[in-house]
């Protein structure tokens, strides 16, 4: 949250991008980091469990915006992830008073971008909410992922998604 933040030195996000523009908004954050759910349950109830905690937690403390990376596999070297990324940004881009920019860039101009690649399940479920993806993905060397920073401003959430995924 906001006020974890402060007193833990940042969000974790801003050791991937530079979201000072992001946090100079008015309003309450809260970032959503890595998740892991063990295989047998990685289905929909899990899911569904999860959000319906986080958008609880979300109304209880009339948080403004969520934050948080969602990441991509680089498994192919980066092309599955390039391809993603200038699939969504063309339909989710955000307007730029919410441009991030990434610390360790993913070299987008050396990768095919043209793949049919699909959006992966979390990237899908925050764009339906009505998140934006907030400029070029981050390198994250340590877990070999391509990181995107998501921004969902709560007052643009998809209200009929939202009552499905969400509850």
């Amino acid at each position: 949250t906001s006020e974890q933040a402060r007193i833990t030195g940042g969000f974790y996000s801003a050791t991937e991008f530079d979201i000072a523009s992001i946090l100079a908004m008015p309003g309450r954050f809260m970032e959503i980091g890595r998740t892991c759910v063990h295989a047998d349950y990685r289905n929909g109830a899990a899911i569904t469990m999860l959000w319906k905690g986080i958008s609880q937690f979300l109304e209880s403390r009339r948080y403004d915006y969520l934050i948080g990376c969602a990441s991509i596999s680089m498994g192919d070297g980066g092309h599955y992830a390039a391809s993603v990324y200038h699939k969504v940004h063309k339909l989710h881009g955000a307007p730029a008073e919410y441009r991030v920019f990434p610390r360790c860039p993913l070299p987008l101009d050396a990768l095919n971008k043209n793949l049919d690649a699909p959006i992966p399940p979390l990237v899908k479920g925050y764009l339906r909410l009505g998140a934006y993806v907030c400029g070029e993905p981050a390198w994250d060397p340590d877990f070999n992922t391509a990181d995107l920073f998501i921004l969902l401003p709560l007052s643009r959430l998809n209200a009929k998604y939202a009552r499905h995924f969400m509850g």
